[in-house]
């Protein structure tokens, strides 16, 4: 019989083949022995981390720190954690430490400091750590972070810098994401033709295959359901304060129309915040189908609803009576919304289905979970599934919400502004006409964009890609120039 391995063991395998919900049962059996095991507290963010469960990953992190206040592990993945929740500062300095150690971990944390200075438009700071060299610049994403600085000075040579990674490297992650900044550079200096045979280049090899489907069936599925009104749906909990978020696709605006609520002293933006999704495949778990939601007990719901509640408030900036959850995941579970989270109010966004679609193929994706973005005609099943459900769900269910079409919103967006605020009963502030002066670190596709100005630059982007849009778009565009001249 074959020695049983420990659990540190048992838990590197689990992480090393993805297998996270494993890690964190095993994780879970360390912390039930020992309230003070950090190796079960390090194991358990990990895992959590590979589940996208940042809040909770946020709060074993608490624990571990508290615990070994100095360990390298436990400080990496806290800056990382800290990265993703937006507290940049935070962030910055404990990376910054760990990067000029001579821990194991010094140089990931390097590549998650140059990271974070990029992406929080720390600019200057960026190119000098980055010009300063050292060992983690051998790290096989050294040239990923020499080619963005190149970039500023030498558009073109930048340019060869990211496709020679992408044709270089063994890693798909760092193929996709070297790939798709080329991508963006080509589209950007007019080269259409070619930023689009690279993506298309990029989804064909690094994207498996996703169940479209599938997805579509779930989302008909809701359909048929709401055809009886909302009783199946019924509230199973009490309501809800202080709660909105935003219902729509990715590329739609939801970024733009974040920062702008985000930038009033009363609201406050938590990002892409993993609760709806969580709260859903929660109720999923319970094997409890969507026709019979009605049927969820009581003490199910009451700790669904928690759980979103803790997550999202420790997001929360001090001061605000509002949050505000961008999560592009809502417009699937709106059914779970007025059940679970009821008194939440929705901020249903909408753009051009080309432009939008355009965007989004162009772009980098989670390959797995976003799968549907790597193909024109799936992009387009998916739009049609959300729209055949929005906003009339929305209505059926009786969910407060505004409906927003994004070419109306950046032509007048402080009539825009004053609807939404009024939905929230909160006063007008010119801050949020200004989302370019929002301090927020965007760690989103738009974190470039929403650095300037609002501004109608993106509408029409579709055209230069004309030849990919045959007549099946048709009806989608003309039910969207409608919705947008009413």
């Amino acid at each position: 019989m074959p020695p049983t391995e420990n659990p540190a063991t048992q838990i590197e395998s689990a992480l090393a083949n993805g297998n996270f919900g494993l890690a964190l049962r095993l994780a879970d059996k360390l912390v039930a022995t020992s309230k003070r095991s950090l190796l079960g507290w390090v194991s358990r963010a990990r895992a959590n981390l590979g589940l996208g469960r940042i809040c909770d990953a946020d709060e074993d992190l608490d624990v571990a720190i508290r615990l070994a206040p100095d360990d390298a592990q436990a400080n990496l993945l806290r800056g990382m954690v800290d990265q993703r929740l937006g507290r940049i500062d935070r962030a910055v300095d404990r990376l910054r430490k760990l990067a000029a150690s001579k821990s194991p971990y010094a140089i990931e944390a390097s590549v998650m400091f140059a990271e974070t200075l990029y992406f929080s438009h720390r600019r200057d700071e960026f190119r000098k750590f980055v010009e300063a060299g050292g060992a983690w610049t051998n790290d096989a994403r050294g040239p990923l972070m020499t080619a963005r600085v190149r970039a500023v000075a030498d558009s073109s040579g930048a340019l060869e810098d990211l496709l020679a990674i992408t044709r270089g490297t063994s890693s798909v992650v760092l193929r996709r994401v070297a790939g798709f900044d080329a991508v963006q550079m080509l589209d950007k200096a007019g080269r259409y033709r070619e930023a689009f045979d690279l993506a298309v280049h990029l989804h064909s090899t690094t994207t498996p295959p996703f169940d479209v489907d599938g997805l579509r069936d779930t989302v008909r599925e809701q359909r048929e359901l709401l055809k009886k009104g909302r009783a199946w749906c019924a509230p199973r909990v009490e309501s809800v304060a202080g709660v909105a978020m935003v219902v729509g696709l990715p590329r739609c605006g939801t970024t733009l129309l974040e920062q702008m609520l985000d930038g009033h002293s009363k609201i406050s933006g938590i990002g892409e915040y993993d609760g709806v999704e969580i709260m859903g495949t929660g109720i999923v778990s319970t094997g409890i189908p969507m026709r019979n939601l009605s049927m969820l007990p009581r003490e199910a719901g009451e700790a669904l609803q928690s759980a979103y509640l803790r997550g999202a408030m420790r997001l929360r900036r001090d001061g605000a009576q509002w949050i505000f959850d961008k999560n592009l995941r809502a417009w699937k579970w709106l059914p779970v919304i007025a059940a679970i989270l009821p008194g939440a109010v929705c901020f249903h966004v909408a753009r051009d289905p080309r432009d939008m679609a355009i965007s989004t193929f162009l772009s980098f994706f989670n390959p797995i979970s976003d799968g549907w973005t790597g193909k024109i005609d799936s992009l387009r099943s998916v739009i049609e599934a959300e729209r055949s459900i929005l906003p009339n769900t929305l209505e059926t269910l009786g969910i407060p919400h505004e409906s927003i079409v994004y070419e109306n919103l950046v032509a007048d967006p402080t009539g825009h502004a004053k609807r939404c605020l009024d939905r929230l009963g909160l006063e007008a502030q010119a801050s949020v006409l200004h989302p370019e002066q929002n301090k927020r670190a965007v760690f989103t596709l738009s974190h470039e964009q929403v650095r300037k100005p609002i501004n109608n630059s993106s509408i029409g982007r579709w055209e230069n890609y004309g030849w990919a849009f045959d007549g099946a778009w048709d009806s989608l565009a003309a039910a969207h120039d409608a919705r947008r001249g009413r």
